[in-house]
């Protein structure tokens, strides 16, 4: 899907930002979609390399369906070269593996195993789009909710024809969206796409949250944090939900220490003068910027511990108890009761 023909048997992907220029027998960036004679093929449809049953705060997504547990599934690839990724062991692969399940059988074991939803999560959804398109069209008409967990380097094209299907979506940054920590070390050229899909989200009605991985010494810049969240709150709504992540030491950045909590506290702090209503703290258990409040009379509504949600303080027609504020909830509280575990 998403491809153009040129001439030379060369053909155009548009199906991320890079829109790569991919000559017959070669290869993407992303190393899963090959030119074959002048045709683009996915070299990992249907192939599954990760598959597990989450709770959807997991993704993280704690204001759409919270309390549900999403069946989570990924293939090998990624259209990033982040340093610090955690998952680097199926994103960063060059040999194409994985499980051979078709989208109809991905569907029934997200039913089997009792989930509300599918998360295409893990490594970038984007790289296996045509996989991800054909579950989400069958998903959505078993009554299932579909949710991307992305790092938004998409085209307008890609969203575009995914609309339909997709229910919500996380959208990662990192480093506070700075360009040249982006091209450092992530190796992308350019942030500006990544807002672009975010507004063409928005447009399609798909519910937003966003995280931001703050690395000490080369992403934790609070003007470029507080950037972003006057960005977010402009253009996206001071009622969209924003997690500041933690960042722990992976792959090529060992020797680069965890974020101390205390910048992540100042760095939500920021996030809330800014206007941002729903500011949370992640990979910090217990801690309190893990809950939810009330934007206007700061009763506490949700407490969490993890990926846990240990109270439920909303009513049923989504406002604050206390005050009768709307809080911005997606679909439906599913209650707790929930465990993650892996499938494949």
């Amino acid at each position: 899907m998403l491809y153009e023909s040129l001439e030379n048997k060369k053909v155009k992907c548009n199906l991320c930002a890079r829109r790569c220029i991919i000559k017959d027998g070669n290869v993407g960036f992303c190393k899963v979609r090959k030119n074959i004679n002048g045709k683009l093929y996915s070299l990992v449809y249907s192939k599954a390399c990760s598959i597990a049953v989450d709770p959807i705060e997991k993704k993280p997504l704690f204001h759409f369906n919270p309390g549900s547990s999403v069946f989570s599934i990924a293939t090998i690839g990624c259209n990033f070269r982040c340093k610090f990724c955690d998952n680097w062991v199926i994103s960063q692969e060059e040999e194409i593996y994985g499980k051979n399940i078709p989208p109809d059988k991905v569907v029934q074991l997200a039913l089997k195993y009792n989930c509300q939803g599918i998360s295409y999560t893990y490594t970038e959804p984007t790289i296996f789009f045509e996989y991800a398109y054909d579950i989400a069209r069958i998903a959505k008409e078993k009554g299932l909710f579909n949710t991307f967990v992305t790092n938004g380097y998409m085209t307008p094209e890609a969203i575009e024809t995914i609309a339909s299907y997709l229910d919500a979506a996380t959208v990662d940054f990192k480093g506070s969206a700075n360009p040249k920590f982006y091209l450092e070390f992530s190796s992308v050229p350019s942030v500006e796409p990544i807002f672009e899909s975010l507004i063409k989200m928005k447009e399609h009605n798909i519910f937003i949250e966003i995280t931001n991985l703050i690395i000490p010494k080369y992403g934790d810049s609070m003007d470029d944090l507080r950037k972003l969240a006057k960005w977010i709150h402009d253009n996206l709504g001071p009622e969209t939900p924003f997690h500041i992540l933690r960042f722990h030491p992976d792959y090529q950045l060992l020797d680069v220490p965890s974020t101390p909590v205390e910048v992540l506290e100042e760095a939500r702090k920021i996030a809330l003068e800014e206007g941002l209503h729903y500011v949370y703290i992640g990979n910090v258990p217990a801690h309190e910027g893990e809950n939810t409040y009330c934007p206007k009379c700061k009763t506490l509504l949700i407490e969490r511990y993890g990926f846990s949600i240990l109270k439920w303080n909303i009513n049923e027609d989504n406002k604050c108890p206390n005050c009768g504020y709307k809080i911005n909830i997606g679909g439906k509280y599913w209650g707790g009761g929930r465990f993650r575990y892996d499938i494949l």
